[in-house]
């Protein structure tokens, strides 16, 4: 009998352990441990760029007034132009390296053919710290001279810069090495003031100092002189987070002219320097902008028909007014110029008298699509060995239609 028992309550235990283990969850495997690959360089390069499609002939009253520096489609036989198209190539590839490439689809080659493909960007940024505080650039990229040189044209209101703050740096660019120092927090602040849609100028650092070739973006080296430049800049943001930026910056080289066959003057190797100061109220909602150079440089004197050493002086000043809505941005602003000089990268350094006034709009659709109206109110002298003779006076409407991508 006590076997009997035994042995049924043995089976009774049995049959209770199975049901119970049947019935209890079954504990998950633990993962294994995910072990991330680090990124090849070429998964770190973003690509980004923007299209800008103009028409300036509308109401125009005088089809000789022109502007070769900033829009050849200004004027006679002038119609639909692709003024800029851009793509660019960017991305840190290590801790300590950031390369940024940008091409342009719509450069002109000559006066017949355009829409050729031209490199504008090619530089290297190789940073000293881990904070990227302290860092190199080498290769071509924007001289540090100006505010709306350093303003992507993506991000400019008016169509084009300044005849007075660009003349030094045609497509504001050279090839070089500059160094650049600004501490995080400042970094931070350029970053927003370009990406917050406040027409920032990008990160050209606190202090920006370089040496560089000196002919101007891809044109080769004419004389055995380098140019040297210094930027000092500083965004101050107010306890009412108004942001002002203030600015100074000069450099200093020896250019060489393209000289006319009419031109009387043996002289092509010129002392080429400038000084300038900069102010920006960014739009919050009202905003102002002015730029002022000084210097000396060659310029083509029409009265002795050869191009000589002269002073030179200009600048901008701009007023504007932002407001944003949930998907739209309308910035409508008054623009006016004056310049005094030559353009040393011009036929005979061309001697410019520069008075423009610009009256336009900029309405930005989300961040893919800008449209700009834009009404020139002209008076330029531009003079050379070739048309020593010519003041032109005019108005258009001008159109520029902006896709970014």
């Amino acid at each position: 009998m006590k076997i009997y028992l035994g042995s049924i309550t043995f089976l009774v235990g049995m049959i209770f352990a199975k049901t119970t283990h049947s019935q209890s969850p079954t504990l998950p495997e633990t993962p294994p441990k995910k072990i991330e690959t680090p990124k090849k360089w070429f998964e770190r390069i973003s690509l980004r760029g923007y299209t800008q499609i103009r028409y300036n002939r509308l109401l125009e009253t005088n089809s000789k007034l022109k502007c070769e520096q900033c829009d050849r489609s200004w004027g006679e036989n002038g119609g639909f132009f692709i003024r800029r198209g851009r793509l660019i190539f960017s991305g840190d590839v290590s801790d300590r390296l950031y390369i940024y490439v940008q091409p342009d689809f719509a450069s002109n080659v000559s006066g017949t053919f355009q829409h050729s493909f031209q490199v504008r960007d090619a530089y290297f940024d190789l940073a000293l710290d881990s904070k990227k505080e302290f860092r190199f650039r080498v290769g071509q990229s924007k001289v540090p001279y100006g505010f709306e040189n350093m303003q992507s044209s993506q991000n400019r209101l008016a169509l084009d810069r300044a005849d007075a703050i660009n003349s030094p740096v045609a497509n504001e660019r050279d090839l070089g090495v500059f160094f650049y120092w600004a501490n995080a927090a400042i970094r931070e602040r350029f970053a927003y003031l370009v990406r917050s849609g406040l027409k920032g100028s990008g990160d050209y650092g606190v202090l920006g100092v370089g040496v560089y070739n000196g002919q101007t973006a891809n044109r080769v080296e004419l004389n055995n002189n380098s140019h040297f430049v210094a930027r000092l800049t500083y965004p101050l943001m107010l306890k009412n987070g108004q942001i002002i930026e203030a600015s100074v910056q000069g450099y200093t080289g020896k250019y060489t002219i393209e000289k006319g066959s009419a031109n009387k003057g043996t002289q092509t190797l010129f002392d080429d320097r400038r000084a300038a100061a900069t102010l920006v109220v960014y739009p919050q909602p009202f905003g102002f902008q002015a730029e002022y150079n000084i210097g000396q440089g060659p310029e083509f004197d029409p009265t002795t028909m050869q191009t000589r050493l002269q002073n030179l002086r200009g600048g901008y000043a701009q007023t504007m007014y932002r407001y944003k809505s949930t998907n739209h941005t309308l910035t409508p602003f008054v623009k006016y110029q004056y310049y005094h000089g030559g353009k040393k990268q011009e036929l005979d350094a061309r001697r410019y008298i520069v008075k423009d006034w610009e009256i336009g709009i900029e309405w930005q659709l989300r961040d893919y699509f800008e449209l700009t109206t834009l009404y020139t109110i002209s008076d330029r002298t531009f003079e050379d060995s070739a048309n020593p003779n010519n003041h032109q006076k005019g108005n258009l409407l001008r159109l520029q239609a902006q896709f970014n991508f």
